[in-house]
């Protein structure tokens, strides 16, 4: 959208609180915002477009239409951007980075559900909770739930009607008092979902109703005279005691709260997030986010507070926060702490936040420091040819026959600057006869990418040809009819003066001669002809041998080569002793080798 397109709808566009959405030419919508003042707010996006980031200048050039909705109040407008982002998921709007990675703990949908740690979160009415950045926490919870309520872990569908059959038999978990036997009715369904109840209430930080769950089933084993079995739920609930001691409580006056805080460079931003239940802090979690235009940091903490509190099922009432900012949800009580247990545990927030940028910088630092020759010399070759991407895929081209005979092509493959000797490929070509260098290119050029759309490979960032324009040209009337022109980045070389010519455009570039760049692009052409020039010789070897020494009765291919690579050529061959040749190849084939030399010798 242009800002003539925008003055003939701005005096339209009212003065009051309100959601805007701008549109791309297909309808969809790439970015979402919110307002107190639509006009102004809008009008700030078709200023002078030195005066934007580069981010929203491309929006707002890719964007078509714009349409927005008023609301009574700013409080409004935040609810209705956060419904509208979640339901159109914007290009242009920040995203969370996915977390898919992280570990979950599962309680499974199911009769008698299992619990487990997966990676995997599938819709089908289970509950995870999590995510959980250690594998070791997860596995330390998992362990304390083994201990204290006796689970199963098969897979069994333990219908009712399935049980009633006597379908299943108890296992060693059951032998060895893991498991209660539920697969045959040896526990009942609410004794078991009582247990599961607990495990909820331990994974939400309700330690509370656990103990009372435990010293209720111990005071009640001990009522019913089962003493040993009250002892062993003693050790549970001294062993679990112990667990929660390890939890780390940052307050007695302190109940259930959220606390977050932010960091932020030009490109993302990084959200901390503390979970504390009962005064113990029960999670952590450090979210990135990747800003897509000029966001400010008010507005970022804002979206990934209603983000992370659904996620982890926060019904925390209060939030702290380092300065003041408006939620969605009017119902929370917003807290800027200046002293006391909340002021450690936003500085706390924020220690964490600041080491994870801090170690995300010195990881950026060590790829740079990794980065290698390889990622320099892509750099350079795209600076080289003025290119939009790096070519971290780049393929080669070139032909190879004599006065039109044998005629083949070869494309080789260099990823990441180096040879991809798996990824080369050699072509016979076949719809041309005679020595036609253009109408050679055209078709191994469109038999190459034909069988990658076919196949749906990935596309090379750069594709080299080894000669001029005429080669170029015909290389790029193949791409033209694959529907692949501007797709890739295609350059031809010349051979005499290293000069590089683009599809049409007659004057050529010249790259410093020194460029690493040209020095890939040269060592990828010699490749190219190295490739065909060797395939040819095969080739034509094989021609040669099949024309004349398979020709004769009871040689193959095998004996000839063995002959050809014993001797060197057919002319040693032809002039080796009889008793010589059937040293290699046998008595039959030598009486036929000296038969066809003495015939050729009298002619």
């Amino acid at each position: 959208m242009t800002r003539e397109d925008f003055r003939q709808i701005a005096p339209a566009i009212p003065k009051e609180p309100g959601v805007y959405r701008f549109l791309d030419a297909s309808g969809t919508v790439i970015y979402v915002g919110k307002a107190k003042n639509l006009k102004n707010r809008l009008s700030s996006y078709f200023v002078a477009p030195k005066n934007l980031p580069d981010k929203t200048r491309t929006m707002v050039k890719n964007a078509a239409r714009i349409e927005y909705t008023i609301v009574e109040t700013e409080q409004d407008a935040l609810l209705l951007e956060n419904t509208l982002i979640k339901k159109f998921q914007p290009r242009y709007n920040v995203m969370l980075k996915d977390g898919k990675s992280y570990a979950y703990i599962c309680i499974k949908n199911e009769r008698f559900p299992r619990v487990f740690y997966t990676r995997k979160l599938i819709r089908d009415g289970s509950e995870y909770f999590g995510p959980y950045t250690s594998i070791t926490r997860v596995r330390h919870l998992l362990e304390l739930f083994r201990m204290l309520f006796p689970l199963r872990t098969c897979n069994y569908n333990l219908s009712e009607d399935n049980i009633r059959k006597g379908k299943f038999k108890v296992c060693l978990e059951y032998h060895i008092k893991n498991c209660n036997g539920p697969c045959a009715g040896l526990e009942s369904e609410e004794a078991y979902n009582a247990r599961i109840e607990q495990i909820r209430n331990i994974l939400k930080g309700h330690f509370g109703a656990v103990k009372r769950f435990l010293k209720d089933e111990m005071q009640r084993l001990a009522e019913n005279l089962e003493f040993e079995k009250a002892q062993e739920l003693k050790e549970k609930l001294t062993a679990f005691e112990d667990y929660q001691g390890k939890s780390t409580v940052v307050s007695t006056t302190i109940r259930d709260l959220d606390v977050f805080s932010i960091a932020t460079d030009d490109k993302h931003a990084w959200v901390n997030y503390l979970k504390v239940v009962n005064g113990a802090i029960i999670n952590a979690w450090t979210q990135e986010m990747v800003k897509n235009l000029d966001e400010d940091e008010a507005d970022l903490l804002a979206f990934a507070i209603m983000e992370l509190r659904q996620r982890f099922r926060s019904i925390a009432t209060e939030v702290v926060v380092p300065f003041a900012l408006s939620l969605p949800d009017s119902t929370l009580r917003i807290t800027v702490p200046q002293r006391g247990d909340k002021r450690k545990l936003l500085e706390l927030s924020q220690k964490n936040v600041r080491h994870f940028l801090m170690q995300k910088k010195n990881e950026e630092v060590a790829a740079m420091r990794r980065q290698t020759r390889a990622e320099r010399i892509l750099r350079t070759l795209q600076q080289d040819l003025h290119m939009d991407e790096v070519p971290l895929h780049i393929e080669c081209f070139d032909n190879s026959n004599i006065q039109g005979d044998f005629p083949v092509s070869a494309c080789v493959v260099f990823k990441n600057a180096r040879p991809s000797k798996k990824d080369y490929r050699y072509y016979n070509i076949k719809t041309v006869k005679g020595p036609n260098d253009f109408a050679s290119m055209e078709e191994v050029v469109y038999r190459r990418y034909s069988r990658l759309l076919r196949e749906g490979k990935p596309l090379p960032q750069l594709v080299i040809i080894d000669g001029g324009k005429g080669q170029l040209s015909a290389a790029m009337k193949a791409l033209r009819a694959l529907g692949l022109e501007g797709k890739m980045t295609v350059v031809g070389i010349a051979k005499r003066l290293e000069e590089i010519y683009f599809p049409d455009d007659p004057v050529p570039l010249h790259i410093n001669k020194k460029s690493e760049g040209l020095k890939l692009i040269q060592q990828a052409r010699n490749e190219a002809h190295r490739f065909a020039i060797s395939f040819h010789r095969r080739q034509r070897a094989r021609h040669f041998t099949r024309t004349e020494l398979t020709d004769l009765p009871g040689i193959g291919e095998r004996t000839a080569q063995k002959l050809l690579t014993h001797f060197g050529s057919v002319k040693k061959v032809r002039q080796a002793s009889e008793a010589e040749i059937a040293a290699v190849a046998g008595k039959r084939a030598a009486r036929a080798i000296k038969a066809w030399s003495a015939a050729g010798e009298e002619e």
